[in-house]
C-alpha cells in the first residue's frame, strides 16, 4: 500500500490501482486513458475483444509519460488460441508501445495451454514481460498450472462486494500469484444497486468519501488490485483518490457480510 505497487512473481512491479477500458469506443478510450494518465494513473487494462488496443497505445504515445512508468495489460481471446503467435504480434502492432507488460488468456478455452506456451516463448523473445490468466478459478487453476513452465503472475477475476471470491483469492495467493478484480462496482446494470447499498453508503459517509471509493479501498485491503472503468474525468480522478483513508476491521467485516455469491457475468 505504501508504494502503491505489487511486486509480481515475474520480478516486475505493477500498480495496485488502474483503469479498465471494457466497452469504451475508440474516442472514449483515447480520452479516458489520456485523462487517467494525467491524474497519475499508470495501470491500463485492455483486450483484443475490446477493440481499443490501438486507442490505448495512441493515448500512451501522446501522453508524454515515459513508457517505462506505464503498465499495460492486454488479453488474447479463445478464438485466437489456435494461432497465438499471430495474436501476440497483432496486439503488439496495435498497441505500438514497444512491448507488452502483461498478456492474459481472456478465459479458459480449447487450446489454452498451448496458447499460453506460445506466450511463454514470447516472454523469452522479449515481446511480453509477464503472463497471466483471466477468469480462472480453483478447479481451472488446479488443472492448468502443472502444464505450464512460467507460473502466471496474475489472475484477473470478477470481484465485488456481492461476489467476493473469499475462497478463490487465498488459493491464488498461496501460489504466489497476484489477484486483480474486474467489475469492482458490480458491472453494467448492477452498479447503481451496489453503490447505493445502505452499508456502503453509511461507511462512505463516515469517511467523507463515495461508495465507489469505499469499494476500491475494500479491494486493496483484501490484497486485490483494481481496474475500475470510466469515461468520466471526475470519476477517473476520484477512483485514484483512495489512499487518504482506511477501512476498520469492523467495516471490512460489514462489507464481507454483503457477499451474495452473485456473479454478474458468465465467465
Amino acid at each position: 500500500m505504501e508504494h502503491r505497487n505489487v511486486r509480481l512473481n515475474s520480478g516486475y512491479d505493477m500498480p495496485i490501482i488502474g483503469m479498465g477500458t471494457y466497452a469504451l469506443s475508440d474516442k472514449e478510450c483515447y480520452d479516458s486513458v489520456s485523462a487517467f494518465l494525467k491524474t497519475g494513473g499508470r495501470l491500463i487494462d485492455t483486450a483484443y475483444m475490446y477493440g481499443n488496443e490501438a486507442s490505448v497505445g495512441r493515448a500512451i504515445r501522446n501522453s508524454g509519460v515515459p513508457r517505462n512508468e506505464i503498465f499495460v495489460i492486454t488479453k488474447i481471446y479463445p478464438s485466437q488460441f489456435r494461432n497465438a503467435k499471430a495474436a501476440i504480434d497483432e496486439a503488439i502492432g496495435k498497441l505500438d508501445i514497444g512491448y507488452i507488460d502483461m498478456m492474459l488468456l481472456h478465459h479458459p478455452g480449447s487450446g489454452d495451454v498451448a496458447a499460453y506456451q506460445v506466450m511463454e516463448q514470447a516472454v523469452q523473445d522479449g515481446k511480453i514481460r509477464s503472463l497471466g490468466l483471466s477468469n480462472w478459478y480453483v478447479k481451472e487453476l488446479t488443472e492448468f498450472l502443472p502444464q505450464v513452465d512460467i507460473t502466471p503472475a496474475l489472475v484477473q477475476n470478477e470481484i465485488h462486494p456481492y461476489y467476493q471470491e473469499n475462497d478463490v483469492i487465498p488459493f491464488i495467493k498461496e501460489h504466489g500469484i497476484a489477484v486483480q478484480g474486474w467489475y469492482p462496482f458490480g458491472g453494467r446494470g448492477h452498479t447503481a444497486e451496489l453503490l447505493g447499498d445502505s452499508t456502503l453508503v453509511a461507511i462512505a459517509k463516515s469517511h467523507g468519501v463515495t461508495s465507489a471509493q469505499v469499494v476500491l479501498r475494500w479491494n486493496l485491503q483484501k490484497g486485490v488490485v483494481v481496474i475500475p472503468g470510466s469515461s468520466n474525468p471526475e470519476h477517473i480522478r476520484e477512483n485514484q483518490d483512495i489512499f487518504g483513508f482506511s477501512l476498520t476491521d469492523k467495516e471490512m467485516s460489514r462489507i464481507r457480510q454483503l457477499d451474495r455469491d452473485e456473479k454478474h457475468d458468465w465467465y
